[in-house]
């Protein structure tokens, strides 16, 4: 599957057919747009490389600002003025981008740094992307985890040189560039040259490496040689005294010579940087002058190793080769984020993980984070540390963490994410942390930013917060009880009743203000006492009728945005309050909410149509901001047939997309397998309608309830499906668990939520 990724899904303006059936009904809000880029990406790498143009927001591509609707184009084609590392993924206006250490071949004057030229013949699999400059210089860039290598082939000329931007950051937007604070670089000699510039807070180092033979290097300033320099320093920059500023290597070329740029990096110095290079690329100095060792093609290689083990863990059988393409690309999508950075933190001297972009996290929690954990419980388990340790460290867990220094961690889009990170992880035994110490924190967090009101009220606005605080609360709950603290257990389970509040007699959330979307959208979150609140809503019927409006059954198909100015769509869309089909997240989780009130064939029908006009293959093949793979991972679940309840150990059954998976989950095998299925399309090929679960078998035993455990997962074992082309009733009678019972209804193991996870 590694072969069918296509790195250029999403990259550029949303272009799917006319959805069909129940997913025309869904109303778009949000910018139109992936926001990904093709660039080379190491899995959850500290490094990228990509060429930048300065677009929004990840420097690759042709668009401006966007929020609503299609995105609006900065240029006509697809345009790059050198490449640059560190880039987001798929995220919007999460005011950090990045794009540092820009490097321009060139075979123009040093004057005409900046020019942006066109690119063509662009080629990109995971850890590589290449494309052709207009003026004829053929461009490859990969990575390795805290590496970059590039290699230009060039024309013949006289002059030809490889220009290293030390001072370049950010995108070409308005308030988007980004100006270094301090920086020094020294041009070394041999080919080797080094520096640390100081960005948004963040001391970010480099060691280079050229393989240049004969070539000169020259240290340069505001595009000017610096003849005989080989140091700058600089002790306090402003915007109104930044002049560009670098290294350069520089000589003659004949037809199709090549040049090699090797570059480590380091949040903790040049030494380091050094050091990082040194040990994924070792290197000799040949008499010549040359590097003795394998550079472009070894990197290459070791990171499509990598990528190889990740996508080893995932196959599937079957399915359109469009519809494979999309899943390649989508399990790929996952895996960028965020990036791990072991030993490297700037903020701490001690040693151990250290893990930043998480930029999204309001979405990644949902989805990302237990395909992470489901892959690589090591690097599960050092996400959560990182995340334990940034609390003792700055005072709070984020809700959201990126390579700068600031207080900003995003506490307006939500609240006590990491709690919910945590309580998976903990019900999952994953070893290595100090659970004792993580809850110390995690009851203290709980009472940051929007969390001393709810504390004294059981309520606050923005009324999502306090769905968040109070699944927050009950998911510290799991672990103080788990510690044996039954007392703490007991009180943070009282505060996190509060959910309740949240709600009007409508059976909806109260009127608040909301990030990204309306009352509607945050309404279906999956709480952990389903039950009672769907009793809350007047009981099954009832909250099936109103899931069924928000879901569009039985609606006309409606106009989507278009361009701006809008028209009066933008505000018939709007008072649709309706399911906004993967173009933003709020209800990602909301098809599932059927499950708890016994139709799961709901379920089917609305996650069949997501999959079959929501997603296709080319760079408009995503309908909104991928969210650093939050939007991906929900592909990959949903097309396994299943999904996470994040912070519940639960994952919810569902039709798979693909008549067979083997998975290795948690270190064990893990397969799915089905009787029934019928190979539908995605987009305009997507034909027939959704299969429903007749029956289901885990491990040889009757499954007649719609959910396995986390445990159940991670330790392997195999889950039969049958398929058909009605509903049954299957899982209608047996729902998930949840925190209290339902008088009259069968609950399924477990009496209580706590003791059947724990």
């Amino acid at each position: 599957m590694l072969d069918q990724v296509d790195p250029f899904i999403g990259t550029a303006a949303t272009d799917l057919p006319a959805a069909q059936g129940l997913a025309a009904s869904w109303w778009w809000p949000k910018a139109q747009v992936g926001n990904t880029h093709p660039g080379a990406c190491a899995p959850f790498g500290m490094v990228s490389a990509c060429a930048c143009s300065g677009a929004y927001p990840t420097g690759y591509g042709r668009y401006g600002i966007s929020t609503e609707g299609a995105p609006e184009p900065m240029y006509d084609e697809s345009l790059a003025s050198g490449f640059t590392h560190f880039q987001q993924s798929g995220t919007g206006a999460i005011r950090k981008y990045y794009n540092y250490f820009r490097v321009t071949p060139m075979i123009e004057p040093l004057d005409a740094l900046g020019t942006q030229w066109k690119l063509e013949d662009e080629t990109a699999e995971p850890g590589y992307y290449a494309a052709t400059l207009d003026n004829g210089i053929r461009c490859e860039l990969t990575v390795g985890a805290k590496t970059a290598v590039h290699r230009y082939t060039f024309p013949a000329a006289p002059s030809s040189r490889v220009v290293v931007d030390f001072s370049y950051g950010g995108l070409a937007i308005e308030h988007g560039s980004t100006v270094p604070l301090r920086a020094e670089l020294q041009s070394l000699g041999q080919g080797e040259a080094q520096g640390t510039v100081v960005m948004e807070g963040v001391p970010l180092s480099v060691f280079i490496e050229a393989d240049a033979p004969g070539w000169r290097q020259l240290v340069w300033y505001d595009r000017r040689r610096l003849d005989g320099g080989t140091r700058l320093d600089f002790d306090h920059i402003r915007r109104t005294t930044l002049r560009p500023f670098g290294v350069m290597f520089m000589g003659p070329t004949e037809a199709g010579q090549t040049v090699e740029i090797r570059m480590g990096f380091s949040l903790r110095g040049t030494e380091q940087s050094k050091a990082n290079l040194r040990s994924a690329l070792p290197v000799s100095i040949a008499s010549t002058g040359s590097i003795g060792a394998a550079g472009f093609d070894a990197c290459r290689e070791d990171t499509r190793q990598a990528w190889a083990g990740y996508f080893d863990q995932v196959k599937v059988d079957g399915g359109s080769p469009e519809r494979r393409r999309v899943f390649a690309t989508a399990l790929y999508h996952s895996l960028i984020k965020p990036c791990f950075a072991e030993d490297e933190s700037p903020f701490w001297p001690a040693g151990g993980p250290f893990v930043f972009d998480i930029s999204t996290m309001w979405d990644m929690y949902k989805t990302q984070f237990p395909l992470l954990t489901a892959l690589d419980p090591a690097k599960g388990t050092a996400m959560l540390e990182s995340l334990v340790r940034i609390c003792e460290e700055e005072g709070n867990l984020p809700i959201g963490y990126r390579m700068a220094r600031g207080t900003d961690r995003f506490f307006r889009q939500a609240s006590a994410l990491a709690h919910t990170a945590l309580a998976d992880g903990y019900q999952l035994g994953l070893p290595g942390l100090d659970w004792d110490w993580a809850l110390v924190h995690m009851q203290d967090d709980l009472r940051r930013g929007y969390g001393e009101e709810f504390a004294a009220r059981g309520i606050v606005h923005p009324i999502s917060h306090t769905l968040d605080l109070a699944y927050g609360y009950w998911c510290t709950a799991l672990i103080a009880r788990g510690l044996g603290d039954a007392p703490l257990a007991d009180e943070l389970e009282a505060k996190s009743q509060g959910w309740a509040n949240a709600f009007g007699p409508d059976g909806l959330l109260r009127d608040s203000s909301f990030y990204e979307g309306g009352r509607w959208n945050y309404s279906f979150r999956l709480l952990h006492d389903m039950a009672a609140r769907i009793d809350l809503a007047g009981g099954d019927q009832e909250f099936v009728a109103i899931l069924d409006r928000f879901f569009g059954y039985g609606a006309e198909p409606v106009t989507q945005l278009g361009s701006r100015p809008f028209g009066p769509e933008f505000a018939i869309g709007v008072d649709l309050n309706r399911f906004e089909g993967l173009n933003n997240e709020p209800d990602m989780e909301a098809p599932w909410a059927y499950h708890y009130a016994g139709r799961p064939d709901r379920t089917a029908e609305v996650v069949h149509a997501a999959l079959a006009h929501q997603f296709g293959t080319g760079p408009g093949g995503l309908p909104g901001n991928d969210d650093s793979g939050g939007l991906s991972s929900w592909y990959v679940w949903a097309s396994l047939g299943l999904f996470p309840v994040a912070g519940q150990n639960l994952f919810l059954v569902n039709a798979p997309a693909f008549p067979a998976a083997q998975l290795r989950l948690g270190g064990n095998d893990f397969q799915i397998t089905t009787t029934g299925h019928v190979e539908t399309g995605i987009g305009a090929d997507a034909k027939g309608g959704p299969r429903y679960v007749q029956r289901a078998r885990f491990n040889g035993q009757a499954l007649d309830h719609s959910y396995i455990t986390g445990d159940q997962l991670h330790g392997g074992g195999t889950l039969e499906i049958e398929l058909g082309p009605v509903p049954s009733d299957w899982a209608t009678k047996t729902r998930p668990p949840s925190a209290s019972d339902r008088p009259g209804h069968a609950r399924g193991p477990g009496a209580r939520f706590q003791e059947y996870l724990l």
